[in-house]
């Protein structure tokens, strides 16, 4: 590493640290080069300095360890899982293209449409379209999103999702969420799912937020949307009953709890 380069890192620390991320546009603007300067810089870094989602982050920073564990995920509220993306289908309707998210909430919708429905699924996680592919389900289209692979959440990302998701018609979007919070809104572990997430939202005719009980008055590290973005919030247990009568008289989304 050469004195400029530890000039720039250090540099670089200190924003991160004042500020918990710094993009990584940002961090080369600051700096007075390119990105693919910083790239370097902060692989010589021993590891101190990582890239998560288009972002710099300090690798001690636990708020941005790798906690999201897809496996360790699937059996969390199985249960509240399931009702609620029974919930969802039962909002499905012949002719629909439907947006769904990646992670594991919204994995039993996978397997509750009607084999004979006519519909389109449009996806950037992998999981899903897997489970979608194994349908016997003559008159679904499946339109996978592709782009740079992220095996945490076993989704893609990239601006070629982003613009895809924008050039089609959805009526639809199922939204998941790793944190729901009253005042701070929805957000998620990683942050290469924001703009997929944004997009579809702001394009699609519905919106609804699907999150079990375990993720209320959650904050991840990736915001992606308020709550008055989405029409229903779809939740539930006693945390969601309580929420829905916490949030009646707002403007949020109208809260549903199964």
């Amino acid at each position: 590493m050469n004195g400029r380069s530890a000039v720039r890192l250090e540099r670089l620390r200190e924003a991160i640290r004042r500020n918990g991320t710094l993009p990584l546009a940002e961090a080369a603007a600051l700096c007075n080069v390119s990105e693919m300067t910083v790239r370097r810089d902060i692989a010589a870094s021993n590891g101190a300095i990582v890239s998560f989602g288009g972002h710099l982050v300090m690798a001690d920073n636990p708020q941005f360890a790798a906690a999201y564990n897809l496996d360790a995920q699937r059996d969390r509220y199985a249960k509240a899982k399931q009702r609620l993306c029974e919930a969802v289908a039962s909002r499905i309707e012949d002719g629909d293209t439907v947006f769904v998210d990646c992670g594991t909430t919204l994995m039993p919708f996978c397997t509750l449409l009607p084999r004979e429905m006519n519909v389109t699924i449009v996806t950037y996680a992998l999981n899903v379209a897997n489970a979608f592919s194994q349908r016997d389900m003559p008159n679904m289209r499946l339109v996978v999103l592709g782009g740079l692979y992220y095996a945490a959440s076993d989704s893609f990302g990239g601006q070629d999702v982003t613009t895809a998701i924008r050039r089609l018609g959805i009526n639809k979007a199922l939204i998941s969420a790793a944190g729901v919070h009253a005042e701070k809104g929805a957000s998620c572990f990683h942050f290469h799912e924001v703009a997929p997430k944004q997009a579809a939202i702001e394009h699609a005719e519905r919106r609804i937020l699907v999150a079990d009980e375990s993720k209320l008055d959650v904050m991840r590290a990736a915001f992606f949307a308020e709550l008055p973005d989405f029409d229903t919030l779809l939740t539930s247990g006693d945390p969601g009953r309580a929420w829905r009568d916490r949030l009646k008289e707002s403007d949020a989304a109208k809260v549903e709890v199964v």
